[in-house]
């Protein structure tokens, strides 16, 4: 077919005011554009946001994640349990504090990890788990935090994508134990990169903020001193500036964000990809922040893979993406014993899984744009 001469639809674009592009100016021109006032002012806000919680700030959500792992005092010998339908660094980081991640399969249902097979993976070596909240959807928080009480472990949320979602009406970060947020470009709310952990009490923000800056502690004017191998994870103005400036709108984003949801729904209801078994998210709207809108295609029912579906899907000007392959069928997990078989629905999930546009620019056009799209391909690839 002839490429579109519509505008083409990103399948993500983040959305900053001229009022924060303002405060970048200002803070470049202050003179203080690494970690200072306005680090300090965004921790603040995020605390607030987050029940009062301690909060110490990152330069990625990879770096929260690992430093909660430390923090949980997680090291060699130790298992961590996650998904292998996640980003890679959600397992990468417990290789580097010198654990073995334990993979769980997914609930095809929820695409998170299956609570019901959580608890036989548990062994005497067991220390923590890394529930992972895909597209913004959280696990069942009660069940998760009964068993990890029942078992004495720590839990460390992989909430990169979940910032403004909620478990029975309370805010992801308010409640539970070690919550690791990221603020990527991509993310709902964004400092372009970043991350936050919300922390228990003041003796793990301590830590944290150690383990961000060399093992540092400063006293006084010239007062140094270091205690722990710690590493270079701190946030800087520029970038927090960037994540103030979006936390005043996160609950405009997360609004925009269930009305297109909404209309995906709508915009698939008995077209022909539904016919052939196009899968789709779980509709909560009561708990998920619609990070994403993740599709899987019925790869039987299609004479084109996924990549050709892409393809198909740019000639019409919209862009796509893949989150994510399973992790444990990656090279790096293969070499340490690692394969097919093992987890099979979040295999299903990976090699079947797309990504739809989804930020809040978008309208309820742009949706019926990629819905229609999406059925035509159906429509003609369809076996």
């Amino acid at each position: 077919m002839s490429q579109s001469t519509l505008p083409f639809l990103p399948f993500v674009k983040p959305e900053i005011d001229e009022e924060t592009i303002q405060g970048v100016a200002d803070v470049l021109r202050s003179g203080w554009i690494t970690t200072g006032p306005q680090n300090q002012k965004f921790e603040a806000a995020l605390s607030e946001y987050c029940g009062g919680r301690p909060v110490r700030t990152f330069n990625s959500g990879t770096a929260t994640l690992e430093i909660g792992l430390r923090i949980a005092g997680v090291g060699e010998g130790d298992e961590v349990i996650t998904t292998p339908a996640s980003w890679v660094s959600t397992s990468n980081v417990i290789y580097e504090v010198g654990a073995t991640p334990v993979f769980v399969d997914i609930d095809p249902a929820t695409r998170n990890i299956d609570l019901d097979l959580l608890e036989e993976a548990i062994t005497p070596r067991t220390k923590a788990l890394i529930p992972v909240f895909l597209s913004g959807l959280p696990v069942d928080m009660d069940r998760l935090y009964a068993i990890a009480r029942a078992h004495k472990l720590r839990v460390i949320e992989d909430a990169a994508q979940a910032f403004g979602a909620t478990w029975n009406g309370e805010r992801i970060g308010k409640l539970g134990d070690i919550v690791s947020f990221s603020f990527h470009a991509n993310k709902n709310l964004s400092s372009i990169e970043g991350g936050a952990l919300i922390l228990n009490d003041e003796e793990e923000a301590v830590l944290a903020q150690k383990y961000r800056l060399q093992g540092v502690t400063r006293t006084g004017f010239d007062g140094i001193d270091c205690d722990l191998l710690g590493g270079k994870y701190n946030l800087t103005d520029v970038a927090a500036r960037v994540g103030l400036g979006q936390l005043k709108h996160i609950e405009r984003f997360t609004a925009q964000r269930k009305k297109l949801a909404r209309a995906y729904f709508a915009g698939f209801e008995g077209g022909a990809a539904a016919k052939l078994g196009l899968g789709l998210p779980l509709a909560d709207f009561e708990n998920s922040n619609w990070h994403m809108f993740l599709v899987t295609l019925p790869p039987d029912k299609l004479s084109i893979d996924r990549a050709g579906f892409m393809g198909e899907l740019k000639e019409r000007g919209i862009g796509s993406g893949v989150h994510y392959p399973a992790i444990h069928l990656f090279t790096l997990y293969r070499s340490r014993g690692f394969r097919e078989g093992m987890f099979p629905h979040a295999e299903h999930y990976g090699a079947s899984t797309v990504t739809l546009p989804l930020f809040t620019q978008m309208n309820e056009g742009d949706v019926e744009r990629v819905c229609r799209a999406a059925n035509e391909i159906c429509e003609q690839y369809g076996k």
